[in-house]
């Protein structure tokens, strides 16, 4: 009653045949397995940098300026008149607001043409001073919506 399948068949494989399938089948496996791994590991690796959070100016208020000088973003709108750049200089000052805080900003380098105005929404990354103000390392101007709300 110890006969196997091949026997009851009829048919029986020789000797090493079947063990060579069966290491094929292992290496394939695991393979595979590497495979699926490294894209998952890609993956979390690019979308990380993608779904940082960024604080509003009131939110980075409260929780205060990093002793670390750990990088941050902050989300608000330019206070219209604030923007201020000397001539012929990358240093620009301004002021963001989310409606409720204010905060000072300083940015050394290019500010993006497109859609910077007024009343730009602007996204700052960068470093919360112990004196209060934002010293961005990086600065992106969010795009106005093309649609207004129905009144």
């Amino acid at each position: 009653m110890d006969r196997t399948l091949e026997e009851l068949a009829g048919y029986s494989l020789p000797s090493g045949e079947g063990d060579g399938i069966s290491a094929n089948r292992v290496k394939l496996f695991v393979v595979l397995a590497v495979l699926v791994g490294a894209f998952v590991y890609l993956s979390f690796v690019a979308f990380q940098s993608a779904t940082r959070y960024y604080y509003t100016v009131a939110e980075l208020q409260e929780i205060g300026p990093s002793e670390t000088g750990q990088v941050l973003r902050v989300n608000g709108k330019l206070v219209p008149g604030s923007f201020v750049r000397q001539e012929g200089s990358t240093m620009a000052k301004f002021s963001l607001t989310d409606g409720d805080a204010t905060l000072t900003a300083f940015h050394d380098g290019v500010v993006p043409d497109l859609f910077f105005n007024e009343h730009s929404e602007i996204v700052l990354e960068g470093i919360y001073e112990p004196d209060g103000t934002f010293q961005s390392q990086q600065m992106t101007v969010k795009c106005p919506s093309k649609y207004v709300a129905a009144s």
